[in-house]
């Protein structure tokens, strides 16, 4: 910013004119500390200071610059922001003058509760200006006027959803004069009411619309709904012609006219022939057919010449392919052929570029490009080759000329956009029919039109009428504002080209053309579309869709009439409010309200009541109805003035907010004053403020007196209290709220003990000196320090005495128990039976061995079993409940040594002995029975239990000839491995999960996962060998024994296939036509 430089007056005392002085030194809070040290001293002012709208805080009142000027304000006014550098943020620029020096600009003065511009008055300074900006709030709808028909531009269909394809062809149909007619000839066979819902008739509505029309765009809805077709669904143009025409033409036979009952043969079906010649005896074998469309492949930059000559171009049988001669009674060479006997006189040629992929098993769009002549000469076509020749030297009577063009735009055949591009006889010039839009085009095929710019030129004249309507009033626009495409490379105005070539060859080049339509060339003058007469039925529906279209134009311009003149009415209003809405000193009367709500009432609620849609008798009800402009944006918590939002504050004057509630009726809720400052967020803030200043200033004081000099004086204090409190933004702080003190209950326990007296851990707190206690106590009164020549706790010294004692005896004793049973810590649980072989042994539960070893590996913290009891393994009739396959997942096995060890050491009972089995099946054979009606009963009769998991080893099957494994021994030289080891590498490795009744396999397959880390996807669970699919059943549906084993294989996530083999989906192809009325049901 460009400062201006001012000597300084002599009297002048502190800062001279123009010097930067920064913005902490004069802020909204510049009082804490100095001017108000309690809540209690917080003053009107200093309230009024937190929101800027003191005074102190040196907010110039700012002119509004809307304000219409005198000639003296004209020079006085100081310069806006547009021509001068901004001030940064933090600096004021002192003046000694009121306002002199400051520059009003946006940024500047956004915080400035007393600059009221920059709020939006731009949009009504200007009337243009107001009326575009505010014209929408009306809701006037679309204007009707600019739905008129251009009397230079024909008719377009709206598109209902894909529709697309319709619409061109139905483009491409009106402009066959020939055939329009016969549509309007139609007339009713049966009753009135069935005639006007069939296809026939909302065909002969829609030609209507597109011939009479005063619109630009026609509606085609019921068409669509009279032939059933799904407006959603995009279907094939070429497919939609035959079958319309198919349905055409058995329509227009059941019609009186003779002439009409032909004229889709008449009109559009040529004659071909498909014949056999045999080379030995001349004879020839003939069949014709006749044809609406000649189908056309092709490959890139084909020419359509080319093209049909390959069609027609004859085929020799020979050797294996030889032809049966009924006149030669045998296989004779012949030769194939297929000839255009009578062409129509209009021609269609479809050109297949939509092909069937046998690879994706799909249909795909060829972007071959193709070209195509203007003036296509079929006399060459015509007949035999003889023929053909002399025709071609004769008078040329299939002469076609190029009439439209189906264009389909998209690169796949399951999607796309269909477009038109037809020749018009009446304006003698192409269009570009993409549905509602239609567009005059001066050059064919893929190339678009140049861009064109649009000039309105003023050539109006004579009287203008009065009230305009409909088509009437659009001449009028057109008239008055007539538009001329004009190059952009062109400095001058030239008149809409015709249709000129595009190359000098007049040759056509595109690769979206789909079909193509040809008209045969008549010596006599052109017959166009527009001469035919629509019937009355269907003039009767296009004259009240105009009637219609005249009302709502005639509507609508009187609407907008009423609109306008109460616009600039309250334009007037709003003018007057915010020029003098600006308050001129502190003292004033005024109303405060927020940046935003001053922003969206310029914008929307000014001028929301000004437009009233109800009747004459409501105006009194509506006009007394207020709307709330909320100014929640600067409220607390407590629905009063908020400091922190102080930079969204503004105020205006009494006098301006009466003429917002009485002219524009608009109130803003609630509406503040000057008193409505929050106190209690004010003192909140205040405290917060206050600390940052005196906490570090303490934290100082504190500090250059915590040293102990004398260790036998001083207090104890937490380390960790300290340390945080000691910081310059302590994390212990809460805003607004005291700092919580050394006893606080996060900190007490580094001091004091759980009686009270001192903690007999040093390393958790320090010595400060009396002084820095004192200065402590003075903060936190409620705080009673330990001195450092207290003892500590007696009762804790006994406590840690004792525990050690008794530490050391579970240690010792646990050690001693270790020594002894050495195989039950380390082998008793894993299943390696290697060391038990010819031994006598023991079963003891499952459960014992498991808390055993946890309080041998941690005496001092783990509680020691108090017995081992095997009763739990006997039944009612003083059986075994179990059997050898059960002991794996409910008790282990171990010496018979350890067992009498385990009796000296527990209350042991009763022995379950084993004893070694000379069967090569089992190692041991229980001394006791097993009663199999309770054992069934126990593995059945659970709620919740433990089976084992055994993750499947995929390399564990043997392919088949493999020689068998040789038998490891283990000597000096090999290493002997456990055969828990091996059957991991054999079998595959086991785990124990958890598992209740009322689980899913589902819920087993998630605990699964969490303890081998495979996801749920690719696992397969097998329960004897049948795998478990159905993952909602649940565990107790299952019958799962709680000695079963699951078998768990992984599977990839995704499957792998053979290289050479291809996944192929085949493309659903839809309905199509199906369910229709062309297609049937």
């Amino acid at each position: 910013m460009a400062k201006r430089t001012r000597e300084a007056s002599p009297s002048s005392k502190g800062l001279v004119a123009g010097q930067i002085l920064r913005r902490q030194v004069l802020n909204s809070w510049g009082w804490v500390g100095t001017e108000a040290t309690s809540s209690s001293s917080i003053t009107r002012d200093h309230l009024l200071a937190t929101c800027g709208l003191s005074r102190r805080n040196n907010h110039p009142f700012c002119r509004t610059k809307y304000k219409s000027k005198s000639r003296r304000d004209q020079f006085t006014e100081p310069a806006t922001s547009e021509t001068n550098e901004e001030t940064p943020d933090d600096v004021i620029v002192i003046s000694d003058g009121e306002d002199e020096g400051h520059v009003c600009s946006k940024r500047s003065c956004r915080a400035n509760p007393n600059c009221l511009n920059y709020l939006g008055q731009d949009k009504w300074e200007d009337e243009d200006l107001a009326i575009d900006n505010f014209l929408p709030v009306a809701q006037l709808g679309e204007n009707p006027i600019l739905l008129a028909k251009d009397p230079d531009i024909p008719v377009g269909l709206k598109n209902l959803g894909a529709t697309c394809y319709a619409n061109a062809s139905l483009q491409v149909w009106f402009r066959s004069s020939n055939f329009t007619s016969g549509v309007y000839s139609c007339q009713p066979l049966e009753s009135e009411s069935k005639f006007m819902d069939s296809p026939i008739f909302q065909l002969q509505v829609t030609f209507a619309a597109l011939q009479e029309s005063i619109q630009n765009v026609f509606n085609p809805s019921k068409l669509v709904e009279s032939l059933q077709l799904r407006a959603a669904e995009q279907q094939d143009a070429q497919e939609f012609s035959k079958l319309f025409m198919t349905h055409l033409d058995a329509e227009f036979k059941k019609q009186p006219d003779p002439a009409l009952q032909s004229l889709v043969n008449a009109q559009f079906e040529g004659e071909q022939v498909y014949g056999t010649k045999c080379h030995n005896c001349n004879y020839c074998s003939e069949r014709s057919s006749n044809f609406w469309e000649i189908e056309v492949n092709f490959q890139n930059n084909s020419k359509l010449e080319d093209r049909i000559d390959v069609l027609l171009e004859p085929e020799t049988l020979t050797g294996d392919n030889r032809y049966f001669c009924v006149r030669c009674n045998s296989l004779q060479d012949a030769t194939r052929y297929t000839e255009l006997r009578k062409l129509p006189p209009t021609l269609h040629i479809s050109l297949l570029r939509f092909v069937y992929d046998l690879k994706t098993m799909e249909r795909k769009k060829s972007k071959s490009a193709i070209v195509f002549p203007k003036v296509l000469d079929m006399n060459q076509f015509i007949g035999s080759s003889s023929k053909k020749e002399a025709v071609s030297h004769g008078h040329s009577n299939n002469v076609y000329e190029l009439r439209g063009i189906l264009l389909h735009k998209g690169p796949s055949a399951y999607h796309g956009h269909y477009e038109a591009q037809v020749f018009d006889y009446g304006s003698n010039s192409w269009y570009q029919f993409n549905d509602e839009k239609v567009t005059q085009i001066d050059k064919l095929g893929d190339k678009r039109p140049s861009k064109k710019v649009v000039i309105d030129v003023d050539d109006s004249g004579g009287k203008d009428e009065e009230n305009p309507t409909g088509s009437k009033r659009k001449k009028k626009v057109n008239g008055s504002r007539k538009r001329q495409r004009v190059d952009d490379s062109e400095d001058e105005m030239t008149p809409p080209p015709k249709l000129i070539q595009t190359e000098a060859s007049g040759e056509i080049y595109s690769k979206d053309a789909y079909m193509l339509i040809y008209a045969l060339r008549q010596s006599d003058s052109k017959v166009t579309a527009s001469e035919a007469i629509p019937p009355p039925r269907a003039m009767n529906v296009i004259n009240s869709l105009n009637t219609s279209h005249d009302k709502e134009c005639e509507m609508y311009t009187k609407r907008e009439k009423s609109v306008l003149s109460a616009l600039k009415a309250r334009r007037a209003q709003v003018l007057d409010i915010y020029r003098s809405w600006a308050v001129s000193s502190a003292d004033e009367d005024c109303v405060v309200v927020s940046r935003q709500a001053l922003e969206d009432w310029l914008r929307q609620y000014s001028v929301k009541g000004s437009f009233s849609n109800s009747e004459p008798n409501d105006d009194d009800e509506a006009q007394s109805k207020l709307t709330v402009v909320a100014v929640n944006d600067i409220l607390c918590e407590h629905g009063l003035l908020d400091h922190r939002s102080a930079d969204k504050i503004k105020r205006i004057s009494r006098g301006a907010y009466t003429k917002i509630v009485e002219q524009t009726k608009c109130i803003f809720e609630p509406a503040l004053s000057l008193d409505d400052v929050c106190p209690n967020c004010v003192n909140s803030t205040f405290k917060e403020r206050l600390y940052q200043i005196e906490h570090p200033r303490v934290v100082a004081e504190f500090s250059e007196k915590a040293n102990v000099a004398d260790e036998h004086s001083g207090f104890w204090i937490s380390k960790a209290w300290l340390k945080d409190w000691s910081l310059q933004k302590p994390k212990m702080h809460i805003a607004s709220e005291d700092d919580p003190p050394p006893d606080s209950p996060d900190f007490v326990n580094d001091v004091r003990c759980e009686h009270g007296s001192l903690s007999l851990n040093n390393a958790a707190r320090r010595r400060i000196s009396p002084g820095a206690c004192k200065i402590l106590t003075a903060l936190f009164p409620n705080w009673t320090p330990i001195s450092v020549i207290d003892e500590a706790c007696s009762i804790c010294e006994v406590v840690v005495s004792e525990l050690k004692a008794s530490n050391f005896e579970h240690r010792k004793r646990a050690e001693t128990e270790k020594a002894k049973l050495k195989h039950l810590l380390e082998y008793a649980c894993d299943g390696d039976m290697f060391l038990l072989e010819n031994v006598p042994c023991a079963l003891v539960p499952l459960d014992f061995v498991r808390k055993w070893r946890r309080w041998a590996n941690k005496p001092a913290s783990t509680n020691r079993p108090d017995s081992l009891d095997n009763s739990i393994f006997f039944c009612e009739h003083d059986m075994l409940n179990l059997d050898l396959s059960d002991i794996e997942s409910t008790a282990a096995i171990i010496k018979r040594s350890e067992w009498e060890d385990l009796v000296t050491f527990y209350s042991a009972h009763p022995l379950i002995a084993l004893s070694p089995s000379h069967d090569d099946h089992t190692r041991f054979r229980l001394d006791f029975p097993v009663c199999s009606e309770c054992r069934q009963k126990r593995l059945s009769d659970w709620v919740v239990t433990e089976i084992v998991v055994q993750l499947h080893n995929k390399n564990a099957s043997k392919e088949i000839g493999e020689p068998p494994r040789k038998k490891v021994t283990y000597g000096k030289t090999s290493a002997r491995q456990s055969k828990r080891l091996r059957q991991i590498r054999e079998l595959g490795e086991k785990k124990r999960v958890t598992v209740a009744k009322i689980m899913t396999v589902k819920d087993v397959k998630v605990a699964i996962s969490e303890q081998f880390e495979i996801p749920t996807i690719c696992q397969r669970l097998l329960l004897h060998g049948v795998e478990l699919l159905d993952n909602e059943a649940s565990i107790e549906s299952l019958h799962l024994l709680s000695n079963d084993i699951l078998e768990l294989h992984e599977e990839s996530e995704s499957h792998d296939f053979d290289e050479s083999y291809e996944v192929v989906s085949r493309r659903d192809e839809g309905k199509g036509f199906g369910g229709t009325l062309l297609g049937g049901t």
